[in-house]
This record gives C-alpha cells, structure tokens and sequence, in this order.
C-alpha cells in the first residue's frame, strides 16, 4: 500500500547526482582551490581556536558571580 509501486517515476536529474555522489571519489581532483580549503578547515582554524583558548585558559570565572561582579579572575 504505502510501498514504491511499478508506476513510480525516478527523476533523471536526481538518479544522476546520486550516481556521481556515490563516486566522488573518482572524480575528485586537487586544484589550488581544493588545497586552500583544506588547509584551512585541517590547520588553520583549529590552530587559531587553539591559540585563542590557550591564551585564555582560567581567564574567566563564571561560577558563584552575583549580577555586578567581575568576572575577570587577573
């Protein structure tokens, strides 16, 4: 009842980027561009939240801070 059905209609464009999704990988090619965004999303971004929370580490206190209290804790 609730099933596919002989008379379902598979929409070409659709069947064809599932195809090519599933075999990415046979397509894929480094360019300058690919290089950049990985380099970027493999070093560049987590080195800097890195630094950012090294260089912040015990900077700030949230808990048992009353409203108008610091919560600079240097």
């Amino acid at each position: 009842m609730a099933g596919p059905s002989k008379s379902l209609i598979l929409d070409p464009a659709l069947q064809k980027y599932y195809e090519l999704n599933a075999n990415r990988y046979k397509y894929f090619r480094w360019t300058p561009r690919h290089a950049w965004f990985s380099f970027l999303y493999m070093a560049l971004i987590p080195g800097t939240l890195g630094y950012l929370t090294y260089k912040t580490e015990g900077k700030w206190e949230f808990r048992g801070k009353r409203r108008g209290d610091s919560i600079l804790e240097y």
